[in-house]
């Protein structure tokens, strides 16, 4: 099923500026053709990921902490999500919100490896974690209204 559903995808960001990574599988990533992959905080690490897809996958990895972020650079991923920054129901297992101050301090640590705020990420505060010095921001909440999508996208551009 997350197969073809992965195909479908594919097809449907072909020939756009779109990156379309898995969750956490490579092997399907790989098999149907997308970008990459993001792996969790419990995934293979991104060298076992390099070695077994090669270096055209592109990897991206879940951190909590600058410690985290600093291996998933060392161990070749291609960026990292840090976060949660901002309060969000759908992060608080990974504990309280790092907050931007720490974004700050990761990004400026790890420069120039690309680092994308994640958790409780809103049009109100995307700006926050982009003047920080986020090479972007991700979210649930942020992209789940399909009638929104756009404007959501053409609003965080302009920031």
């Amino acid at each position: 099923m997350l197969y073809k559903l992965t195909v479908r995808a594919v097809a449907l960001t072909r020939d756009t500026n779109t990156k379309l990574l898995v969750n956490d599988r490579a092997d399907i990533a790989k098999a149907a053709g997308a970008d990459g992959v993001h792996l969790t905080s419990a995934s293979l690490r991104a060298s076992t990921i390099r070695k077994t897809f090669g270096e055209n996958l592109l990897v991206g990895v879940s951190t909590h902490s600058l410690l985290e972020a600093s291996v998933a650079r060392d161990d070749g991923a291609d960026f990292a999500v840090f976060g949660p920054i901002f309060e969000t129901a759908s992060k608080q297992s990974y504990g309280e919100p790092l907050g931007w101050h720490q974004l700050t301090n990761v990004v400026r640590e790890l420069q120039p490896f690309p680092i994308v705020a994640l958790g409780g990420v809103s049009l109100e505060n995307a700006n926050d974690c982009l003047e920080a010095g986020a090479a972007g921001v991700a979210g649930i909440s942020l992209f789940n209204d399909l009638s929104r999508v756009n404007e959501v996208v053409k609003r965080i551009a302009r920031c």
